[in-house]
């Protein structure tokens, strides 16, 4: 009979045959001695035996379901002596592993799968036994079929076709009742090893895929945004980034909620980059703006409005095709909170002192520290403003609900700072280091940044030490007063154009230092118009 082993996916191993003349099974004859035969079944008993454990060991051993398979189909033949013999693996997918022996033509995987014999087997879920018949056109006289099953899923089958005895007399050999529970002792160990094989898998894979997915959500979680980094070790903070990158490439509009100093701003770019959006991110501060010229600098100016006005687009326009952030925007007014919600459903705006609408394509990020829902129910913000603005909500936690980023916060910062500085690094005394871990950080992370950076510009000697740290965060936790407005209490709810636009002027020359041509770019305009308006 031929030995050779025919295997999906390549040659295999030829298991061993048995022949009488190695000493590897017992000759069998018509007559015996009681004495010859009861040695006969003593030195059968001590192969099953033997083969059990060799194959205990060899499957220990095993890495691949095809192994199993080998050693299964090899260690049966050594003692069964069939003609033929097959053993398949098989998952939602087909047939994994398929092992010959003395086969000429080895049948397919679909029609092993599509005969009657499997079925068989997957009903009655133990071994099965044929005396004559064809399977997948080889006739036998003598089958044993048993299922490769653990628990109640039934995963493959061991087949042996015509037991015979080379070399041996008389008679025609059968399978007997000691080589089906062997055949069954041996495909339950192959069912439970399979078992175990394919939970290894699952595991392995489900480790890669999550490898994998860590490694992509760290490339996320790290993320230069505008020059600065986004950190996110502590849990909050990568739920937070985690959502943000979800929603990115949508258009929806974001609302950011959290307290002052959180990073709405660095979140509200990380939205915009990840978008894909084409155009510019533009932000808008609306508490910082006073409520006169907000609506000019949201939605534009036409020329001719007042006398040296020029033709300006507002941060709409500019945004167009981009991200438009709308920074602490509870503070805007009821009036224009009106016109806020019209541009936003009609994607369409009117520049002040215009009559043409022009269409705009800007996804609305907004943020607040406050209580729109208190604000909404006072009557102080529009209810379906708030909607419109809240697509999706997502929260920053405080700095005080992920100490596990204060750490990096603080090498970043201290990086940052150095470099740009051009300063020696510096070091932080243990001492030191402990107090900016266990500060509650009313700022967030803009106090934290704040005192770093101060520490390392008042270190003795490089070295930042716990008193110079504490002073500085015993300052940082005193109350400040509210920053004044460049514009008077009546300045601000004034409807003199003219007079706003001067005390403007006023406020940039100061910041400019008295410098017009500087002025002139921070307003918008030209030095000749900065001139003709008397300054």
């Amino acid at each position: 009979m031929p030995g050779e082993v025919n295997r999906r996916g390549g040659r295999a191993k030829t298991p061993a045959m048995p022949d009488s003349r190695s000493g590897s099974a017992p000759e069998r004859h018509p007559e015996r001695s009681p004495d010859l035969t009861s040695q006969l079944q003593t030195q059968l008993q001590t192969l099953r035996l033997e083969t059990f454990y060799d194959l205990l060991v060899a499957l220990h051993d095993n890495r691949s379901e095809s192994d199993l398979l080998e050693e299964l189909v090899g260690r049966a033949c050594a003692v069964l002596d069939p003609a033929a013999a097959l053993a398949l693996t098989r998952d939602e997918g087909g047939v994994r592993g398929l092992v010959t022996v003395g086969w000429e033509e080895p049948p397919g995987a679909d029609l092993l799968l599509a005969s009657s014999l499997w079925g068989e087997l997957l009903v009655s879920r133990e071994l099965v036994v044929h005396r004559g018949g064809t399977f997948c056109g080889r006739a036998f006289r003598e089958l044993l079929a048993v299922p490769l099953a653990f628990r109640d899923e039934i995963s493959g089958m061991v087949v042996m076709i015509d037991k015979e005895s080379r070399g041996a007399t008389g008679g025609t050999p059968t399978f007997g009742k000691d080589d089906e529970r062997f055949l069954g002792s041996l495909a339950a160990l192959g069912g439970v090893t399979l078992d175990g094989l394919r939970r290894v898998e699952s595991l392995v894979d489900r480790s890669e895929r999550l490898e994998e997915e860590n490694k992509l959500l760290k490339e996320r979680l790290v993320h230069e945004v505008g020059g600065q980094r986004v950190i996110a070790e502590a849990p909050p903070m990568r739920r937070t980034l985690e959502i943000a990158h979800r929603i990115a490439p949508r258009g929806v509009s974001v609302l950011l909620r959290g307290e002052s100093g959180t990073g709405k701003e660095l979140v509200a770019r990380l939205l915009h980059e990840v978008s894909g959006r084409s155009g510019h991110f533009v932000a808008v501060n609306c508490a910082a703006v006073p409520e006169s010229l907000l609506e000019a600098e949201l939605f534009g100016i036409e020329g001719g409005v007042a006398t040296g006005v020029q033709a300006r687009i507002g941060k709409f326009q500019l945004a167009d095709g981009g991200t438009l952030f709308l920074d602490e925007v509870g503070d805007m007014d009821l009036a224009l909170q009106v016109k806020l919600l019209r541009v936003l459903q009609e994607r369409e705006l009117v520049r002040v002192g215009g009559l043409h609408p022009k269409k705009i394509d800007v996804r609305v990020v907004s943020a607040t520290h406050q209580d729109l829902e208190h604000k909404v129910a006072g009557g102080a913000f529009r209810e379906d403003l708030y909607y419109r603005l809240k697509g999706v909500e997502i929260e920053l936690p405080p700095l005080r609900e992920r100490r596990e980023d204060i750490a990096h916060l603080v090498r970043y910062f201290a990086e940052r700072f150095v470099r740009r500085e051009k300063l020696q690094a510096p070091r932080f005394e243990r001492q030191a280091l402990s107090l900016l871990l266990g500060h509650e950080y009313a700022g967030n992370v803009r106090e934290l940044q704040s005192v770093v950076e101060g520490a390392i510009a008042l270190a003795s000697d490089g070295v930042v030490d716990a008193a110079l740290v504490e002073s500085l965060l015993d300052s940082s936790a005193r109350p400040r007063p509210a920053a004044e407005s460049p514009f008077s209490e009546d300045l601000q709810h004034s409807p003199d154009l003219a007079a706003l636009e001067r005390s403007y002027i006023e406020h940039v020359l100061e910041l400019t230092q008295g410098n017009k041509s500087a002025a002139a770019r921070v307003l918008g305009i030209d030095r000749k118009t900065l001139t003709r308006k008397g300054f």
